[in-house]
């Protein structure tokens, strides 16, 4: 008789539970999505930079400033493309995000409705 009580408190208490321990597998999930883009991201910028300075050591003279200087508005593109790559990505992410909590939103007002 009290195994079937426990079991029942039990049961009862995993199901009240449950949608935070969901919301925090997604809150868990969206940080290593997150802070996986960020690192890729500043390995990029750091190596873009690394790159650069590389090249400003390289100048010896005149003609090699000028090969550097015309570069740069490739360098420049380059960078504004990742840019643009790495804040789709975190949109993405966020959307994703998103669209995640609001079908365990939906999910958990359907079970407490019905």
């Amino acid at each position: 008789m009290y195994t079937d009580i426990f079991k029942s408190m039990t049961d009862q208490t995993e199901k009240q539970f449950e949608p935070y321990f969901k919301f925090n597998k997604l809150i868990a999930k969206n940080v290593e999505v997150m802070t996986e883009l960020q690192m890729n991201a500043m390995k990029t910028y750091t190596d873009m930079g690394l790159a650069q300075m590389k090249a400003v050591t390289d100048i010896k003279d005149v003609n090699g400033l000028a090969a550097f200087n015309s570069q740069q508005l490739a360098v420049l593109s380059q960078l504004s493309q990742q840019m643009m790559s790495d804040s789709n990505k975190f949109q993405a992410a966020a959307k994703e995000f998103k669209e995640d909590v609001e079908s365990l939103t939906t999910e958990n007002l359907n079970t407490t409705s019905a």
